[in-house]
């Protein structure tokens, strides 16, 4: 079997298009404006966040193809390193920020009960399917 990410698959992506054609195009030309030149961001920045952003969504290909170009505009590793670093951080504070929702939830179930037992009702049972689809 040959490896799941293999680069020769991005070969692939003229057919994907051919699928979804005019939503495929507006992708393209989106993202083809989104790294161009803008006389606000350079070119070599917006790069290095795409660095950062392959990194946190785990797109092998991605973290190829944006270091490749990063480098060839003058880009360190150590300017990646920093990069990484950041995007670790901030992954991490979004985990610990949402562990907000995970207090009310908790918190919200702790009030349904005691309403429940307030009127003497059975606890609602858990779903039988999944009500989250992550």
């Amino acid at each position: 079997m040959s490896p799941y990410y293999d680069r020769s698959n991005l070969s692939r992506i003229p057919d994907l298009v051919k699928l979804a054609q005019p939503a495929a195009e507006a992708y393209l030309a989106f993202e083809q404006e989104a790294y161009a030149e803008s006389g606000v961001l350079p070119v070599r920045t917006k790069e290095l966040i795409a660095v950062a952003v392959a990194h946190v969504t785990g797109c092998p290909y991605c973290i190829d193809v944006h270091v490749k170009k990063f480098k060839t505009l003058g880009g360190t590793r150590e300017e990646i390193m920093q990069a990484l670093l950041v995007a670790a951080s901030t992954r991490a504070g979004a985990v610990l920020s949402h562990g907000t929702h995970a207090l009310l939830a908790y918190e919200e179930s702790e009030r349904a009960a005691e309403a429940a037992s307030d009127r003497q009702e059975a606890p609602v049972p858990a779903a039988d399917g999944p009500e989250c689809f992550c």
